[in-house]
């Protein structure tokens, strides 16, 4: 019988601690229902997403409580309590995906405190699939969302002061997105501020439930003190994320403009669609990002994670210093350092 049995899918360079996928006697075995999230942070976006797997319930509900968690989050640099732009002015960005290729985004949305949801409604009733600015504001408040304060967070109006001393945006591989761990915490402790804050501007979230259906999210403020009216890859499908239910799902984090440059999680897809695993797919992506100009790729940090339809889960980012969070059986999360490109 032992003889019979064969492995079918490699483990990832990380030797991830859950039962890969196998083939035993011609049927896939399924890691399922299992929901991963960028940064360590993914812990508030995974815990509240879990609930939903566990009952037996859909990835599309689970991955918009994911963003809703963390979008709740003022200590945590997503959502309305995060960085402003170089003007002063908190916009957020969103997309979600289903298992039918069905989605919704919406980009430069201001005051409207779950930019997920009104991605989703979006999806749900119209036949678009992109709302942005004072017209994405108009449809959520049509809808039922409410207009929030314009105040900044304590948090963001201390960092935008201090930012103001020199107005100078020039990002910094990991600061905006990874802040080193406080004395007496372990390596995959959540990364927080002094103030017990989360430094992450981007959370992406891309699970497979009990059904074998896969969806995903991603809900960002976008990059702090950017020029106002820019969007990052966030907010759209084939950048930032992207579903296809018969292949797999991926999500990125980082400088979103080198993601839209290669349609980059997209491009992880195909790469597993062609026979590669879900970290080999993302490193064979972040090689393409790097490809054209390797100098210029040591000044900024990109990272991907997928998911495959067997449940088997990679990463791979330019610079060391991006992480993840699985979780799974169990309902604990994980958190697991991606490779890099750059060591």
């Amino acid at each position: 019988m032992t003889s019979n049995r064969r492995s079918f899918l490699r483990f990832s360079a990380l030797a991830l601690p859950f039962a890969p996928a196998t083939k035993l006697f011609g049927k896939t075995a399924v890691n399922k229902p299992i929901i991963v999230s960028t940064w360590d942070s993914g812990q508030i976006a995974n815990g509240a997403a879990w609930p939903v797997l566990e009952k037996g319930g859909k990835a599309l509900d689970a991955v918009e409580q994911a963003a809703i968690a963390i979008e709740n989050d003022i200590n945590c640099c997503v959502g309305l309590g995060g960085n402003p732009d170089r003007d002063g002015h908190v916009t957020l960005d969103a997309c979600i995906m289903d298992e039918k290729a069905n989605c919704g985004a919406v980009a430069f949305l201001e005051r409207i405190k779950h930019p997920i949801s009104v991605a989703r409604k979006l999806m749900e009733t119209t036949p678009h699939v992109f709302l942005v600015g004072e017209g994405a504001q108009q449809f959520a408040l049509a809808n039922g969302f409410k207009l929030e304060s314009a105040k900044l967070s304590p948090d963001a109006e201390k960092s935008y002061k201090q930012w103001l001393k020199k107005a100078e945006y020039k990002p910094v591989i990991n600061i905006e997105h990874q802040q080193s761990h406080p004395k007496g915490h372990g390596p995959f402790a959540p990364s927080r501020l002094e103030d017990g804050s989360f430094n992450h501007d981007t959370m992406g979230t891309i699970a497979l439930d009990a059904s074998g259906d896969l969806s995903g999210m991603c809900t960002t403020s976008g990059m702090g003190f950017k020029m106002r009216g820019r969007v990052g890859d966030s907010p759209i499908i084939g950048a930032g994320l992207f579903v296809d239910n018969e292949v797999g799902a991926a999500t990125s984090s980082g400088q979103g403009e080198e993601v839209i440059r290669v349609c980059g999680t997209h491009l992880v897809v195909e790469l597993m669609r062609s026979g590669l695993t879900p970290a080999e797919a993302c490193k064979k992506a972040i090689e393409r990002i790097v490809k054209p100009n390797p100098e210029r790729a040591k000044t900024f940090q990109v990272g991907f994670i997928a998911i495959n339809k067997q449940g088997e889960v990679g990463a791979y980012s330019v610079q060391k210093g991006f992480n993840y969070t699985v979780t799974e059986k169990g309902g604990k999360g994980k958190v697991f350092n991606a490779e890099s490109y750059f060591s």
